[in-house]
């Protein structure tokens, strides 16, 4: 009781008590004797309250438990109490880590253990602390009438009743540090939050923050393996995995899939998988009843979303790629979408993948496109996606301007949208097309089911320069494959030869030369359909390439030739350049090194005047080559050291490779077997970053070092330069 209380009697004597009284308590107004109160003797301590729910079977989460523990023993021996936050996706296990933890406090905390659900994502708003504080307080002994009404009183009194108990608390699915702050107990007792979002304000109050991850593939199959408690997993390995892996290491996701196939002891594990590998129905079928549904979960993290970071989240739900740049979230929201990524990131639906990137988990991204599917009309995921899609065309076409402005003469239908930011040079542009790769190999798939087949192969043209420097060959087929069937759709006739041409190009780079021959010759007679002169010239250097990877070599110097004298007269002296390019290749290859100095000098001078600074320096290292080879040591060497450092500063690897396999046989030449075998080996190096190690210039170098070796070891068998140039 609080405060002043009367007996009810009129003119009685008043009795007064203040202050905080717990157990039994007579008020009266004028007592005559002596007073008994029966019982069983003085009532003792109020039992400890023992709320925490049942653990339940955790996998895989040692680590946590260990640095959970870890944190409570540094900061008691401080003489602190302990406030941990675990944070995660909905159906991560975070209140399974947090229970297994505390229970195995108890011999420790014998004071009792607190549990509160606050309710973030209640559908009637998270719980009042002052809700709460009554909770806790009538678990501690205080009658109900002598609760305080107010909550710093409440806090007062919480306090104080816990700072010489040592108990626990748990605080589940809190929404906010001012929630939990006023429910934190006194005294070196410890306390621990969970929560779907990361609750920073904690921090100051000595919180130590711990963020789960989904299980990895091995625990979540232990974990199904628990589930199931019989033998299948043992027998279907391979299942169980493909299984756990989709359901993207949830454990929450893992125990509803376990649970429907354990009530079905006689069904394969394979059946579940079939299930799940239909992405639009996986959210429906990782459910068992309202408690254990994945979808549901994430749909309470939704709720709680303001209003604009809850657009983003649907329409990144469309993005066809796994991981994006926060300018990609920009790009589809129209407007800076920092502070809206931020709330996503904080509110556990987006990962943070490191240098402003983001992911989501599998099914969350499955969640995230149904919510779009739900609330936004055909017309605006259309545009949505196209604004994504834009985003990348703009971005590749930019780095493109960059690394090879000569390239670019096809259209570029991308509209008026944000531009990622590439670099300012080639190096950087080549590492944005390489980091964004799988984002733009996912639009240029995506394109023409969508209804844009333009993007496809103009994307797809615009990425060319990382194919041919860094040879990323499969992924170049791939995207000339889709980009010209898109082209054909498009009815675009120019746009069709370019795929057939760029991609037979990439087919000579899969050893698949007579592919790429039939498709070069295709192209020649779409030209020639169209009476297009300059374009079926063109594809006489095309055609003369793939002879030479077939071993014809009168043959592609017989197109070489042609092209030389054609292209100009087209109007195209950077063509006919190349193909006085590759007329040297020829002739190094007949050991004709005069010839090919003529023709690579030729070919040098006008590249450089047509500011093609990369096929120029290619042309100067089959210039070096043919000097090296007629022993004119020093102008070979200054031809390919000034190749070489351009080529590096564009990022071209394989052909860098070949300038220091020169360089590396100009060195036995000259006697400096040290330096040849340390430029040997960086080739091979450059070779097996852009795999081509099993390449034939590889297989040289290679040669080269083998040639050393020998040398090294019979110093008389082997003569200075034997086998180099």
């Amino acid at each position: 009781m609080r405060g002043h209380e009367s007996s009810g009697h009129s003119g009685s004597v008043g009795n007064e008590l203040s202050g905080t009284v717990h157990g039994a308590t007579v008020q009266t107004g004028v007592v005559y004797g002596g007073i008994r109160i029966g019982g069983d003797g003085a009532a003792g301590p109020p039992r400890a309250p023992w709320q925490l729910p049942p653990s339940v079977r955790i996998t895989d989460r040692t680590a946590e438990q260990k640095a959970l523990e870890g944190h409570r023993l540094h900061v008691e021996r401080d003489g602190h109490s302990t406030l941990v936050a675990v944070s995660g996706l909905g159906g991560v296990g975070k209140t399974a880590v947090a229970l297994a933890w505390l229970h195995s406090l108890r011999p420790r905390f014998p004071g009792g253990q607190l549990y509160a659900d606050l309710g973030a994502q209640a559908s009637g708003g998270p719980t009042s602390p002052g809700e709460v504080l009554g909770r806790f307080l009538r678990a501690l002994g205080v009658p109900a009438g002598q609760v305080p009404v107010g909550l710093a009183e409440r806090t007062a009194l919480y306090r104080s009743l816990t700072v010489d108990r040592r108990l626990v608390v748990l605080l589940d699915d809190a929404a906010t540090a001012a929630q939990v702050r006023p429910l934190l107990p006194g005294g070196r007792n410890v306390t621990a939050v969970t929560s779907r979002r990361r609750i920073p304000g904690l921090t100051v109050d000595g919180c130590f923050a711990l963020h789960l991850e989904p299980l990895t593939a091995e625990a979540a199959v232990e974990l199904l393996a628990a589930t199931l408690a019989d033998d299948r997993v043992a027998a279907q390995p391979e299942e169980a995995r493909t299984l756990v892996e989709l359901c993207a290491g949830l454990p929450l996701a893992v125990r509803v899939a376990g649970a429907r196939l354990a009530a079905r002891p006689r069904r394969r594990i394979h059946s579940m998988v079939r299930a799940l590998s239909e992405e639009h129905a996986r959210l429906e079928v990782l459910a068992i009843d309202g408690d254990h549904n994945v979808g549901a979960a994430l749909d309470l993290s939704y709720q709680g979303l303001p209003p604009k970071a809850a657009r983003l989240y649907r329409l990144l739900g469309l993005h066809p790629g796994r991981e994006f740049a926060g300018a990609a979230a920009s790009a589809v929201l129209m407007e800076d979408a920092d502070e809206q990524l931020d709330t996503l990131h904080d509110a556990n639906l987006l990962v943070d993948a490191g240098d402003e990137r983001y992911r989501f988990h599998d099914l969350v991204r499955l969640h995230a496109a149904a919510k779009a599917e739900e609330e936004e009309s055909p017309q605006e995921r259309a545009a949505a996606l196209r604004r994504i899609a834009d985003h990348y065309l703009a971005g590749a076409t930019r780095a493109e301007e960059i690394i090879d402005p000569q390239h670019r003469t096809m259209r570029r239908d991308h509209g008026d949208v944000l531009t990622p930011d590439v670099g300012d040079d080639a190096e950087g542009a080549l590492d944005w097309l390489e980091r964004e790769l799988p984002n733009l190999m996912a639009v240029v798939r995506s394109a023409r089911p969508a209804g844009f087949p333009d993007l496809a192969w103009q994307l797809t043209d615009a990425v060319w320069p990382l194919f041919l420097r860094r040879k990323f060959y499969e992924e170049w087929r791939a995207a000339h494959q889709e980009g010209l069937v898109a082209a054909r759709e498009s009815g675009d006739r120019a746009a069709e030869c370019r795929m057939l041409t760029s991609g037979g190009v990439g087919e000579l780079g899969l050893g698949e030369h007579e592919r790429a021959l039939e498709m070069f010759e295709r192209a020649a007679g779409l030209f020639e359909a169209d009476g297009d002169a300059l374009g079926r010239a063109r594809t006489l250097n095309y055609r003369g390439l793939a002879l030479q990877r077939l071993g014809r070599l009168h043959g592609a110097a017989e197109l070489y030739a042609r092209a030389a004298a054609e292209l100009p007269r087209c109007g195209d002296r950077r063509a006919g350049a190349l193909a006085r390019l590759n007329l040297a290749d020829v002739a190094l290859a007949r050991e004709v090194p005069e010839e090919a100095a003529g023709h690579a000098g030729t070919a040098y001078t006008t590249l450089r005047d047509e500011g093609d600074s990369y096929n120029a320096a290619r042309a100067a290292v089959l210039l070096g080559r043919a000097l090296l080879a007629r022993g004119q040591l020093d102008e070979a060497e200054d031809r390919l050291r000034g190749a070489l450092e351009v080529l590096r500063g564009v990022g071209a690897g394989y052909e860098a490779a070949r300038a220091l396999a020169a360089l590396a046989g100009l060195a036995e030449r000259r006697g400096q077997p040290e330096l040849a075998r340390e430029r040997y080996e960086e080739a091979l190096a450059l070779h097996s970053a852009v795999g081509r190690r099993e390449s034939s210039e590889a297989r040289a170098a290679e040669a080269g070092l083998r040639r050393l070796a020998h040398a090294e070891n019979d110093p008389k068998g082997a003569e200075p330069g034997e086998g180099a140039g």
